[in-house]
């Protein structure tokens, strides 16, 4: 079995504001490397079949110009769908962007997701600590997947004690992740946090 902590640590995570005024932007990026080449990782992330084993069941078109929706979350947009190296959706209102870009590198794939919102709306990069988690698991969830252990039911598999426990390290990353990246004072990467380890890991240590 894999050691969850250890996977957790796999994926690189940066935080920054961009843009001036009204464009202002906060955004969110996730890394990480898979074993597997870019037209299997492409399949997964895009084939509801595959996202029921490792995400969630999504319904809807994936096809650009299309709309889906993901069982218990959000739903959005497909803005662009250029296989078999980038995905840009809407996620939860237009307003909340995230792109998935995917590329080879070495024997595997590089697979980076970014997500932006208006500064306006995360109020600082503190707002990292509201999505960066559920980023973090999912693309656990995918590293396992695309070797063959699917994890069940997405659902049950998230509230394990174990998977609780990469989410309180994923907290952790993503605290001093925020914190170097100075685009929120220590106040509210405080919030963050709280609001974090209250959503993704409640019981955890």
């Amino acid at each position: 079995m894999r050691d969850l902590l250890t996977e957790i640590a796999e994926t690189a995570r940066a935080v920054a504001r961009e843009g001036a005024g009204d464009d202002e932007l906060i955004a969110v990026r996730l890394r990480r490397e898979y074993p597997a080449d870019v037209a299997d990782v492409w399949d997964a992330v895009t084939d509801p079949a595959r996202l029921a084993r490792w995400f969630a069941p999504v319904s809807g078109d994936l096809r650009q110009g299309g709309s889906f929706a993901v069982e218990g979350n959000a739903d959005g947009e497909i803005r662009e769908c250029t296989p078999p190296s980038t995905l840009v959706l809407t996620w939860g209102g237009p307003v909340s962007v995230v792109t998935v870009r995917l590329a080879a590198a070495g024997q595997g794939t590089a697979l980076e997701l970014e997500h932006t919102v208006p500064a306006a709306f995360a109020g600082s990069g503190a707002g990292a600590l509201f999505v960066g988690p559920g980023w973090d698991v999912a693309l656990l969830g995918l590293a396992l997947h695309v070797d063959g252990e699917d994890v069940g039911d997405p659902v049950a598999w998230e509230g394990s004690e174990g998977v609780r426990a990469a989410n309180a390290a994923s907290i952790d990353a993503w605290v001093a992740t925020v914190t170097a990246s100075g685009t929120a004072t220590p106040e509210e990467v405080a919030g963050g946090e709280a609001a974090a380890r209250a959503q993704f890991a409640p019981s955890a240590g």
